[in-house]
């Protein structure tokens, strides 16, 4: 049996982090992190380690685990009011050192240098999330769908949404969060529908798909 030299590298870093109080955004990058390998542990071949204080870089075990590590960190950001945003490449390419199982540290291959590669031209894009695989319609139809993902997430505001959408990602159902906040229904039902939420579970449900169904 041929050893596989092929995985799929996740990278990420701070958007715009020179702008921000360095060592808050280290913590809080680093907690967030540290949360995420925790929870997604199963998903990973080599877990998200912090490389430059504002990057990190990872090995997955496949496309679905990829993307379920991303909407966790995505969510763990807006229900912790975590004041950052990310962006993240997933390379498909090789790596010709044996994988670090316990840091995503030591290891060379030339998916690691595109991936890093990718992450840095990405940074002229107004695009979060982007995605080269092997499959290119898969790609292009991830490229897409978090095109509209991004989206949602990106009009929701830190100081007046974050705590709530906590709530709706804990309960989603309007009348439940109505009852935990203590609120009026038919202001949670129009709090529901301006932050999009309906869409979003949508779109994350339709990105989930494209992700099982590449890994049959």
């Amino acid at each position: 049996m041929m050893k596989q030299s092929k995985y799929l590298i996740l990278m990420g870093d701070v958007i715009g982090s020179r702008r921000k109080d360095q060592l808050m955004l280290i913590n809080s990058f680093k907690e967030t992190i540290d949360a995420v390998n925790k929870e997604k542990k199963n998903g990973f071949l080599s877990p998200m380690t912090i490389t430059l204080g504002d990057e990190f870089q990872s090995v997955i075990k496949n496309l679905s685990a990829a993307l379920e590590i991303i909407f966790s960190i995505e969510e763990k950001i807006a229900t912790n009011g975590k004041n950052f945003k990310l962006r993240y490449i997933l390379e498909e390419g090789e790596i010709e050192t044996p994988l670090n199982r316990k840091i995503e540290y030591g290891m060379l291959g030339s998916g690691l240098a595109t991936a890093r590669e990718h992450l840095e031209s990405s940074k002229d894009t107004r695009t979060r999330f982007a995605f080269y695989l092997d499959n290119k319609k898969r790609s292009m139809a991830l490229d897409d769908a978090f095109l509209v993902f991004q989206g949602i997430l990106d009009d929701w505001k830190i100081d007046k949404d974050y705590r709530i959408i906590g709530m709706f990602l804990q309960h989603k159902d309007y009348k439940q969060v109505a009852e935990a906040a203590n609120k009026d229904r038919s202001l949670m039902w129009k709090r529901e529908r301006s932050l999009k939420l309906d869409q979003y579970f949508a779109t994350k449900q339709i990105i989930k798909y494209i992700g099982e169904v590449s890994d049959v």
